[in-house]
């Protein structure tokens, strides 16, 4: 078929699965049987990957012969809430104005996964000589953690894939690196007391305003004088705090505050041993103060998302099909994470980034993906049809 001629049905789809509410504390499964009930109608195996705690399931999808090493097509299924956003349209009902497809997931990322699974009959029909799968996952917005048992389920087959394109918005761009992240949570606990009293209490939002500068000075250093990547946009690794929330009244010293924080690194720095760096310090001298007053106080963190960097050679074999694929010449990084590096760290399955739309219209409202862009996305996986049906 044509792209012209896969464009309703990519269409259709999309709509259907955007009118599933997949925000990530929600459960994915009526998407997923939805998703198993179209590949059953055309005969083809996959394995749901079931959440051990949620109400969850990743699916492992393999059109073509099963003991040959293929190509992964990944996308994930869960999206960003729509709370808050003043949308102009219904963001869990397709619509489509001046070619553009608005809703939530349209460019992040079910645009990709409906050209997928528009081009399963495709896939199904041409007798390939090597195999294509179809990794769709959940909670990716969250910590790319709902990809990991399907990658571990993986890691132990007997046949390793070759290669991986992971569907996030890239305009069709090959991309071959992406920063690394390490996001923290600490909780201050202080003591409270009347206002009136400073001295007897222990203000838990000043000593994580404290927190905050040590990760604000932390960030300013990297920037100043830490390592470059000239690909990535900035070209260093990158610190904020994002979320702080403490005090109950005007008239109470708080004796609890919350303070979530991240490091986001190029190859060679490690956000980790960087948010193990600040621990370090406000143990040091941060909590002295605190427990001066009252042995009780102190800051407790725990790490709340980790994962790792993608960091792919522009001359690996994986790359320069993509480029062939798409008819886009050259590679970039980005600085938005996504599933490719754990595709390469947990199942050694080499990867890069490359899928429809621009990351810039993700989790925003009217969230919205190029038609031409879905054409482009389903041009890449015809080359990739009639690449594995001849290799």
């Amino acid at each position: 078929m044509t792209v012209s001629e896969e464009l309703p049905a990519i269409k259709t789809i999309l709509e259907r699965l955007i009118a599933f509410d997949t925000t990530s504390p929600n459960s994915n499964l009526a998407l997923i049987e939805y998703i198993e009930h179209y590949l059953d109608g055309h005969g083809v195996m996959y394995r749901r990957i079931p959440d051990p705690v949620l109400a969850k399931a990743s699916l492992w999808v393999t059109i073509g012969p099963q003991d040959r090493p293929g190509y992964v097509l990944s996308g994930h299924t869960d999206t960003v809430p729509v709370t808050g956003q003043a949308w102009t349209s219904d963001p869990y009902t397709l619509t489509e104005r001046d070619g553009r497809l608005y809703g939530r997931g349209a460019v992040d990322m079910k645009g990709f996964l409906a050209v997928c699974l528009a081009h399963v009959p495709g896939i199904q029909a041409a007798n390939l000589a090597t195999p294509i799968h179809l990794a769709i996952s959940y909670d990716e917005e969250v910590g790319c953690t709902g990809v990991r048992p399907m990658l571990a389920e993986i890691a132990r087959g007997a046949v390793r894939p070759k290669g991986c394109f992971v569907g996030e918005p890239t305009l069709m761009r090959a991309v071959i690196g992406h920063k690394s992240k390490h996001s923290m949570r600490a909780v201050v606990r202080g003591k409270a007391c009347h206002s009136a009293l400073t001295t007897e209490g222990v203000n838990a939002v000043e000593a994580a305003a404290d927190l905050i500068v040590l990760v604000r000075r932390k960030a300013e250093a990297l920037a100043a004088s830490g390592a470059r990547d000239g690909a990535h946009v900035p070209p260093f690794t990158t610190g904020l705090t994002t979320i702080a929330k403490g005090g109950i009244a005007n008239n109470i010293v708080p004796d609890r505050c919350e303070v979530e924080f991240e490091f986001r690194g190029i190859a060679g720095d490690d956000p980790r041993a960087i948010c193990e760096a600040v621990m370090t310090e406000a143990r040091a001298t941060i909590e002295p103060r605190m427990k001066a007053v009252d042995p009780a106080c102190g800051i407790g963190f725990e790490s709340i998302l980790d994962y790792p960097e993608l960091e792919t050679d522009a001359g690996s074999a994986i790359a320069l099909l993509g480029q062939r694929l798409s008819g886009n010449a050259g590679t970039a990084k980005v600085s938005f994470g996504t599933e490719a590096g754990l595709f390469d760290e947990i199942a050694g399955i080499p990867s890069i980034v490359i899928g429809p739309g621009s990351i810039t219209e993700a989790h925003k409202p009217d969230e919205w993906i190029a038609v031409s862009e879905l054409a482009a996305a389903s041009r890449f996986v015809a080359r990739l049809i009639e690449h594995c049906r001849s290799s």
